[in-house]
């Protein structure tokens, strides 16, 4: 292979092969060449495709990867190149009888996750407002990453008063998933964990499988995905993992710095390979980076560094407000389109909260500038896709009760709330699933003669389309149930712009079937099911049952695995908007980084832990070495949050960059330097001056580092405190927020009758608006 593209140290990486490697690749510093460059070197050098592993965490990044190395190798035929979560559905698939789970399981979304909870907290008479359905599936979520199971919970969390009902929630959601045929995407990792621990014989079979295993991204793995991968390299220890600790940004969901930072002990005889030449982004950018993350003290000793020119210096600029802000940065990104000829789809805004997007928008859509923000509802989560989609799932696992649950009474067949829970109380009472309920005759008789026949066409054509899905195309199973079912005549009658733009996501959905089908009938995807069909073979040579997956089970898989992170169309001519945590694996030649405050980034919730501390700083440096040729770093003095204007600090981590990199308005550490502060002109701006509330000098800048105003806490405290409108007597006088004082002449248990002295009288509803009396 012809390595002269590559630098020294990628050419070391590639040439590893035997034993336990640990490449820490900086940001842009070419990892995904080195990877595939590696993987291309192993065949030359007689490994076989077949006995090759790589894991990404996106999809996006696994489709990359294989492109490359087709076109370096001519094929990756026999090798596993894929996410974590589509490794472990194709185990599951192969051998999940051996935790009691049928072929045709379904893959639970957080849509279905949530539904299934509501169910069970109203089935268990569970307060949603003390347990909400999105605090029980977060615990539930962290229980299954750290392999806590309901007993364990309990035991680790005694002193919690709410541990016992949030366990009984999570043994009854464990419960209804089996009994579902279904796995949520947390299962997914720990069901193969636990297929491993359950059958030696499935471990080593994948052991002999994949003796060369490499793993992208590794400091964004879990628990789980950590235990997985090392009980597949355990033979073999040929366990290369790439990534990079400084941009280890998501802790919060569940990722393990340590699993990067302590690899060197799992495995001793390590080699350590540093990537630190960066190949997208110009000098003074790579040294801004540097300078913010050396303050980092939990990270392994690295420095981004280039052969480019030094490039345009930093601008950084401090304005007034949130809407200055976003008429500076709009102002700019006119004038680099107009005048220096930068597409609108070559710069982005990078924020760190999804709020800071709307004044942005506001003078975008004004100044006529196109963007697209990232971030809003896939197209396979709208409603009518979910419905439809929910029927598909259904002719292939007719136990997903929340599948059913959800489609039951979509089109309407005149199933009330009582007869709904009638159906699903027989169901859990006799240990059925819905589907099998509804074909009882205690339950159908207990309907009306309308609902029934409903019911029952319903259940016949499940129950035809199921046995008849082999003779079938994907899309005539799709025809028949939109037809049969009455869903889009449903739609149809409501004759509404709504409704048409429903009608149309449904028949893009025929799109995506038909695609998939000429897909599957068509060159590109034959290799691939041949591919999976020779693994099959080799598993029941080996003495395993293995299934043969259906088209229509191997369709809703796909969509299932399909990630919702990048939904960005890069031929779009539109400024994107996202948040940081969004954009890492991006790139673009501008970048403006706006809110550079303290209570906003970093995060209020930050400034008293130096463990999230160190994370906020790793997601500074992933958004600064997101820029290519051009960077800029806004605040505003004063910033709306939640209805509360507030003056603001400057960020901790303008505090901490080279002062000698930035041009625009002077940062804290210069002037510090000069107890002058601001000009009394108003500065480089033209502001005006203003005057702190914090510590420290007259302009707000000296402050030392302090916790700021935490104006979400404030919000939820406003909005958690009752008004009651108790106390008052007829003949007190009562001062009203909008209408002033009033005399009070009367009230009942729900409303008090005022006379006001500037509207006259008006009756008001008790609890809606705070109520003084005037002594």
């Amino acid at each position: 292979m012809d390595l002269s593209r590559l630098n020294k140290e990628q050419q070391e990486a590639v040439k590893h092969m035997e034993g336990p490697l640990l490449i820490l690749a900086g940001a842009g510093s070419g990892k995904t060449t080195m990877m595939t460059h590696r993987i291309a070197y192993m065949l030359e050098k007689g490994v076989s495709p077949y006995n090759i592993l790589a894991v990404t965490f996106t999809n996006k990044a696994a489709g990359e990867m294989k492109d490359r190395i087709e076109s370096l190798t001519g094929g990756t035929r026999g090798m596993w190149v894929m996410t974590f979560h589509a490794m472990c559905v194709r185990i599951l698939r192969n051998h999940g009888d051996v935790l009691g789970f049928k072929n045709g399981f379904s893959i639970y979304d957080e849509s279905d996750k949530k539904a299934l909870l509501k169910r069970i907290v109203k089935d268990l008479k569970i307060d949603e407002k003390i347990y909400p359905v999105s605090y029980l599936g977060s615990v539930i979520s962290s229980c299954k990453e750290a392999e806590e199971d309901p007993d364990d919970y309990i035991e680790n969390n005694s002193m919690n008063f709410k541990a016992e009902t949030v366990a009984k929630v999570y043994a009854r959601y464990m419960e209804d998933l089996q009994q579902n045929n279904a796995m949520d995407f947390d299962d997914l990792l720990w069901n193969a964990v636990k297929l491993f621990e359950a059958s030696s014989e499935v471990l080593s079979y994948y052991q002999e499988r994949f003796k060369y295993i490499m793993v992208d991204e590794y400091q964004d793995t879990n628990y789980l995905q950590y235990k997985l991968i090392h009980a597949l390299a355990e033979k073999s220890h040929n366990l290369c993992v790439v990534g990079d600790d400084d941009q280890c940004i998501y802790q919060w969901r569940g990722a393990d710095i340590r699993n990067i930072l302590d690899f060197e002990k799992d495995f001793p005889e390590t080699k350590v390979i540093k990537l630190e030449q960066n190949y997208r982004s110009d000098a003074n950018i790579l040294d801004l980076a540097n300078s913010v993350i050396a303050n980092n003290r939990n990270r392994k000793a690295k420095e981004l560094w280039t052969d480019r020119n030094e490039g345009n210096k930093i601008t950084y600029r401090r304005l007034e407000d949130e809407q200055r802000e976003a008429w500076y940065v709009g102002g700019e990104i006119q004038r680099l389109h107009d005048e220096e000829g930068v597409p609108f789809n070559d710069m982005a805004i990078l924020y760190r909260k999804n709020a800071q997007s709307r004044p942005f928008e506001e003078k975008f859509s004004f100044r006529g500038i196109p963007y697209r923000v990232l971030g809003g509802t896939r197209f396979y989560d709208r409603k009518e896709i979910k419905d439809v989609m929910s029927y598909m799932h259904l002719v292939e696992n007719p136990s997903d009760d929340v599948a059913m649950a959800r489609i039951i009474n979509e089109p309407k067949r005149g199933l009330g709330p009582k007869s709904l829970g009638g159906i699903v109380s027989y169901a859990k009472a006799y240990k059925l699933s819905i589907f099998e309920a509804l074909k009882e005759q205690e339950v159908l008789g207990s309907l009306s003669r309308k609902s029934r026949a409903a019911v029952e066409d319903l259940v016949t054509m499940l129950d035809e389309l199921g046995a008849e899905q082999d003779n079938m195309e994907l899309s005539d199973i799709y025809d028949n149930l939109i037809r049969r079912s009455g869903y889009l005549t449903a739609l149809e009658a409501e004759n509404t712009v709504e409704a048409d733009a429903r009608i149309e996501n449904i028949l893009e959905l025929r799109s995506v079937i038909v695609e998939f089908e000429e897909k599957a009938a068509g060159s590109v995807l034959t290799d691939e099911e041949d591919e999976f069909r020779e693994e099959r073979d080799r598993l029941r040579e080996d003495g395993f049952d293995v299934k043969e997956p259906t088209l229509l089970q191997s369709f809703l898989e796909r969509i299932a695995l399909l990630s919702d992170i990048d939904n960005r169309d890069e031929s779009e001519d539109a400024v994107v908007m996202m948040t940081l945590h969004s954009s890492k694996g991006l790139e673009f030649p501008v970048v403006f980084m706006p809110g550079m405050e303290n209570g906003l980034f970093p995060g209020s919730a930050s400034m008293d832990d130096p463990s999230k501390m160190e994370e906020e700083r790793r997601l500074c440096y992933v958004g600064i070495t997101r820029a290519m040729r051009k960077l800029y770093l806004t605040g505003a003095q004063t910033r709306m949050l939640y209805g509360r204007t507030d003056f603001t600090i400057e960020s901790e981590f303008m505090r901490e960059m080279d002062t000698d990199l930035l041009d625009g308005d002077p940062t804290v550490a210069e002037r510090s330097a000069n107890a002058g502060g601001i000009c009394g002109d108003g500065g480089i701006l033209g502001m005006r001056e203003f005057k702190g509330r914090y510590e420290g000098s007259a302009d707000g800048y000296d402050a030392s580092f302090s916790k700021p105003f935490d104006a979400l806490k404030f919000a939820k405290k406003q909005a958690s405190k009752g008004i009651s409108n108790e106390g008052f007597e007829a003949g007190d006088r009562i001062r009203h927020p909008k209408f002033g004082e009033g005399l009070l002449i009367d009230q009942d248990a729900k409303t008090l009758t005022i006379a006001f002295d500037s509207v006259g009288i008006k009756k008001l509803g008790k609890g809606f608006v705070k109520l003084t009396k005037v002594e």
